[in-house]
């Protein structure tokens, strides 16, 4: 079974190869606010795949991957999209795809694009689950993050509105419905507070989130603990040991590359800021340490310099 999907996925990936994810395409589907439309990564698991680029008006906000699974007894969802209209597009995308009924919702922590179209789903009555520190994100932050969104996205914000999680979970959250075993987990401190995967493990595919980038250049917030990052994955995420990886940006890829850009560009960054901080340099000139392996990723220019920056500030005070 695992070598019928892995050829499929592997089919998947040469068709994605043929229009790579790229922050200069601002919509490739004009016909839905999605940026994309949903494909199927392995049999029941799709994914709308969003820009590499930051958040805009031509791309509403569909920048991370909007994820679904079609169980054979309902349809669970991974990330209640940035905006309501963005939520109300997927939907009918999986209308489009089963007559299942979606019955769960995940948020793969309290940004935005993981957020904000949660009110839609809500008024279909479905269940919204997200780890305690994504619910306290958004309670204490979801006022600012809806303004934002609001500045670039205009008319298609429209019906948008703040609701949180209706339930938390600290550790895991495991769901068996029809064909799968869905296991939602919290691993430890990585990009954002309460930032979890999906792991399927009858299927060795992770939906990693913000755990794992490859496409695009991660960014590091004033609150993202690059070691603790990096220990995260040392210790739990890679020892899923996962054959398949929609990760939360860019196109559904392997272990191999998402630890390439992800896990190794951390230990990468920080080698240059510590020896940096070793030779007695300051702040100014940390930002500007090279980090010319990753200049090829998207969102590198918006990026590289805050996250030298703000690894110097961290590793200042270790």
């Amino acid at each position: 079974m695992k070598q019928v999907l892995l050829t499929a996925f592997t089919a998947a990936l040469l068709a994605a190869g043929a229009a790579q994810a790229s922050e200069d395409i601002a919509d490739k589907y004009p016909g839905s606010l999605l940026y994309d439309k949903p494909w199927e990564v392995i049999p029941g698991v799709f994914s709308a795949i969003g820009a590499t680029a930051p958040p805009t008006y031509e791309n509403a906000g569909h920048n991370n991957n909007l994820s679904f699974i079609v169980t054979g007894d309902g349809v669970v969802v991974i990330n209640g999209g940035a905006a309501y209209g963005l939520a109300r597009a997927l939907h009918d995308e999986i209308k489009a795809v089963t007559d299942q009924p979606v019955k769960l919702v995940f948020n793969e922590n309290g940004q935005g694009h993981a957020a904000l179209g949660n009110n839609y789903w809500a008024e279909q009555g479905v269940p919204i689950v997200a780890h305690v520190d994504a619910a306290h994100e958004v309670e204490s932050f979801g006022g600012s993050i809806l303004e934002a969104m609001q500045r670039y996205n205009r008319d298609q914000a429209e019906g948008t509105e703040i609701q949180g999680p209706t339930e938390t979970f600290e550790e895991d959250y495991i769901v068996e419905m029809g064909d799968f075993r869905i296991e939602a987990r919290y691993l430890g401190p990585a990009h954002s507070p309460g930032d979890i995967v999906i792991w399927l493990p009858e299927q060795s595919l992770v939906i990693s989130g913000d755990m794992a980038f490859h496409e695009r250049m991660l960014p590091i917030f004033p609150d993202t603990m690059t070691a603790d990052w990096i220990e995260t994955w040392d210790t739990a995420f890679e020892p899923l040991g996962a054959t398949y990886v929609i990760p939360g940006h860019g196109h559904p890829t392997n272990m191999a590359q998402v630890r390439r850009y992800t896990r190794d560009y951390l230990i990468y960054l920080r080698e240059k800021i510590g020896a940096h901080l070793d030779a007695g340099g300051g702040l100014a000139e940390a930002y500007y340490v090279d980090q010319s392996p990753y200049e090829h990723l998207d969102t590198f220019e918006e990026l590289a310099t805050k996250n030298a920056g703000r690894v110097y500030e961290q590793m200042e005070f270790e």
